[in-house]
Order: C-alpha cells, then sequence, then structure tokens
C-alpha cells in the first residue's frame, strides 16, 4: 500500500503505543506508579486490551525518551525525571502544565547563556547573502504581526539564521534541538498585548548590529530580546500558579 494511502486503521494501530506511552508518562509525572518499578509489556496488555507487540512498542517509547530502562529479565523500572529527554515533542504534549513552564523558564537560561555569544559571533563572521536573508525576515516578521502561528515560525528561522553564521555545528545542533521547547516558548511570549512589534523592533536591533559587524553591540541587543522575553514568561507563570492554587 503506498503513503497517502493507508487505511484508517492502519493509522489507529501505528499510534494507539503513542497513546498508552502518554497515559502512561501521565500516571508516572503524577506519582502514580510506586517503587519506581514501571508496568512490564505483559502489565500493559493486559491493563489496556492491547496486543504485545502494541505494548513493545510503548516500551520502545518510553525508553527512547529516557523515561524507562528495560533491564534483562524484561523487568522495566523508572528513570529519574532529570534524566529524561525534554527536548522530544511528544514529552512536551504529555507534562502538566506547570512542568511545561518550569522547563521553558529553564530553555530561557540557556538562551541567556548562549544566543548572545552565538550573535557576537555572527556578527563577526556574517556573509552578504546571510543579511540578505535576515532582512527578508524582518520584513516578513512586521508583516506577520497579526498572524502569532505564522510570526513564530518566521522568528525561529532568523534565530537559527543567526546561528548559522556563528559557523558553529555543535551549537547549530543544540539549538536546533530546542525548537520544540523553543516554539513552546514563542507562542507564550506571543500572546502579551503588543508583543509582536516589540519582538520586531528587538530583532531589528539585533539585525542592525550584524549588519555593522559590532559583535558587542549585537551581544547587548540579543541580551535585551532575551530579558524581555524573561518578563513576559515569568509573568505567564506567576498566572499559571495563580489557577493551579485555585483548583
Amino acid at each position: 500500500m503506498q503513503r497517502g494511502q493507508e487505511s484508517p486503521d492502519a493509522v489507529k494501530v501505528r499510534t494507539l503505543p503513542v497513546q498508552v506511552a502518554a497515559l502512561l508518562t501521565r500516571r508516572i509525572v503524577s506519582g502514580g506508579i510506586d517503587g519506581g518499578r514501571a508496568p512490564s509489556e505483559l502489565d500493559i496488555s493486559r491493563e489496556f486490551g492491547v496486543s504485545r507487540v502494541v505494548a513493545r512498542e510503548t516500551l520502545k517509547i518510553l525508553a527512547s525518551l529516557d523515561i524507562v530502562d528495560v533491564a534483562q529479565g524484561r523487568r522495566v523500572v523508572v528513570r529519574p525525571p532529570a534524566e529524561w529527554d525534554y527536548l522530544s515533542p511528544l514529552l512536551i504534549e504529555w507534562l502538566p502544565a506547570e512542568t511545561v513552564g518550569e522547563l521553558l523558564q529553564e530553555l530561557h537560561q540557556m538562551r541567556v547563556l548562549l544566543e548572545p555569544e552565538i550573535a557576537a559571533m555572527a556578527a563577526v563572521g556574517v556573509t552578504d547573502a546571510t543579511l540578505d536573508r535576515l532582512k527578508a525576515e524582518i520584513d516578513r516578521m512586521a508583516e506577520l504581526e497579526a498572524d502569532p502561528n505564522a510570526y513564530l515560525e518566521v522568528d525561529h528561522e532568523f534565530h537559527m539564521e543567526i546561528c548559522r553564521a556563528a559557523d558553529n555545528r555543535i551549537l547549530d545542533r543544540i539549538m536546533y534541538s530546542a525548537r520544540w521547547l523553543g516554539t513552546a516558548s514563542r507562542r507564550i511570549t506571543n500572546e502579551a498585548p503588543a508583543a509582536l512589534a516589540k519582538a520586531t523592533a528587538d530583532h531589528t536591533e539585533i539585525y542592525e548590529a550584524i549588519v555593522a559587524r559590532d559583535p558587542d553591540r549585537a551581544r547587548a541587543a540579543m541580551r535585551k530580546h532575551l530579558a524581555n522575553n524573561s518578563a513576559l514568561l515569568a509573568e505567564k507563570e506567576k498566572q499559571t500558579r495563580r489557577a493551579t492554587r485555585r483548583r
């Protein structure tokens, strides 16, 4: 059967392990699994009424996210939460809002450590072709300030273009791997009144510093942009905590 012609049943079977993995992850996060012992393949099959194949795929998904280890003898143990793969888009979807808020604050800490220096590196080595692409993205941002979803895609590409201009493959992969959390962060900061107009202004300052090939100015402009984002994230975190306490 060709791609695009799969039956609905085939799609359902393929996604069922993900659904079960999501349920088990939420159970682990909520403290519903005691003693660090996670359900085995047989346990999953019996509880959820799924085949052993589905149960096996469920455990593979959880293991790929570093949530569990499948030890010899089929014993399944929960790994420490600090070791989970928080850069996975699946895991982000499964975590409670308060945990995601904490992760976004940690992402911001990483960005503050890396992105000002990336911008400074880009200012030193940027090419005219990259400057043309950055200018086109700035222009697109100005056009998309009434469309937050489209805006965040251009926003992400602007920052990745700067990262590529820094010409460091390791930094590039670190920033790219964090793109799912970056998208979640931008969705929050874009909600604030006039946030997109302010973001466009911030990005323009960064761009102009890179055009001037001034690393100190580029570093400062990126720090200013990230500080503005930090204030928006902190306010959102306060709102989330207040809503959680009222439940």
